[in-house]
């Protein structure tokens, strides 16, 4: 087991996330009926970030995290249902992540894999 030299943010969906994918159209959405309000509930990511510095109060360090990377962390979670953006809301804003997400910052992140860790940029 390896000890990673960064933190993690987890985001899981909420419903607000849930009601935009129900307006999303069927040929973008491929859904047969909308979603209910716990059907993404096993749907969570984990994003890895720079380790969280060991002093500071946990959400200062989540809101500096976040001032950082909340741009690129929403536009990825709404690419995974449209992904030319053609309709996410306008505009994006830092206060729209924790309204459609729950983020849990996980100080510590292991790779309990023996295989090497792969990365591709997206």
């Amino acid at each position: 087991m390896k000890l990673l030299n960064r933190s993690a943010l987890m985001l899981q969906p909420l419903p607000a996330f849930i009601d935009w994918i129900n307006t999303l159209p069927k040929e973008l959405s491929e859904l047969d009926a909308p979603l209910a309000v716990d059907a993404l509930d096993d749907e969570g990511r984990v994003y890895l970030v720079a380790e969280f510095a060991a002093e500071g109060a946990p959400a200062q360090l989540l809101d500096s995290v976040l001032t950082e990377h909340w741009q690129n962390l929403l536009e990825n979670e709404l690419a995974v249902w449209d992904e030319l953006g053609s309709h996410w809301p306008e505009p994006l804003t830092q206060e729209l992540l924790p309204q459609w997400f729950e983020i849990k910052p996980l100080a510590l992140a292991f790779d309990a894999d023996e295989s090497p860790l792969m990365t591709a940029l997206l």
